[in-house]
């Protein structure tokens, strides 16, 4: 598939063809659903929690006698009818965790990236350089490649000059090529790899790692 690449001062830029997965039809995608949800299950602390009868502190004393007070008789004033007492069937700790096996993983990110691609939503800039650590200068090339409000950028591996001049831009998420998954690749309006970003994806992609 061809993609559009730019020079490293974002200038100008060329076609240039990279073997990314190609789909037919609707195969992949209930598996980049299920994906997708499983990763946003797994970000899902499940640490919501509230009292029981057995966990609320204080007496367990018979709040009053049993008959003659001509109202209905208590047991604990632990029960959820009295005030500061439990919460009937409340939330309780709970794991949200799904497992995802290596295929579907691959199959998701492989269906996520062509999607994208085919969508025009793929950049690729020749390799992500800049003359000093300064944001300002960051900022000016990405405008050059796109206005998009929500930008993944990607490399195979950052060098300390370059990250912390990304890192202050609201608008942009800096990733390494070997933690991109489906989700990341669904989740941003434009995607930018350096060509060698976009090499490593693919490497892992056509390799099922």
């Amino acid at each position: 598939m061809k993609l559009k690449v730019y020079t490293v001062d974002g200038a100008s830029s060329s076609e240039k063809e990279f073997p990314i997965p190609a789909f037919e039809g609707e195969k992949g995608n209930q598996a980049l659903k299920q994906v997708i949800l499983a990763y946003l299950a797994n970000r899902r602390q499940g640490t919501r929690s509230t009292k029981t009868r057995s966990t609320v502190h204080g007496t367990g004393k018979k709040p009053f006698r049993q008959k003659g007070s001509g109202i209905a008789r208590q047991g604990t004033r632990a029960g959820p009818q009295h005030y500061k007492g439990s919460v009937a069937h409340g939330p309780q700790p709970q794991d949200f965790s799904q497992h995802i096996n290596k295929k579907m993983r691959t199959l998701a990110l492989k269906r996520a990236l062509f999607d994208r691609a085919v969508d025009g939503e793929v950049e690729v800039i020749e390799r992500w350089e800049i003359a000093e650590r300064k944001t300002r200068l960051f900022s000016d090339l990405l405008d050059k490649i796109t206005e998009s409000r929500r930008v993944l950028v990607v490399d195979d591996s950052w060098a300390d000059q370059t990250l912390l001049a990304a890192r202050n831009i609201a608008r942009v998420d800096i990733q390494e090529a070997s933690g991109v998954n489906a989700l990341d690749l669904s989740d941003y309006d434009r995607i930018i790899f350096s060509e060698k970003g976009l090499e490593k994806l693919l490497e892992r992609v056509n390799g099922g790692n």
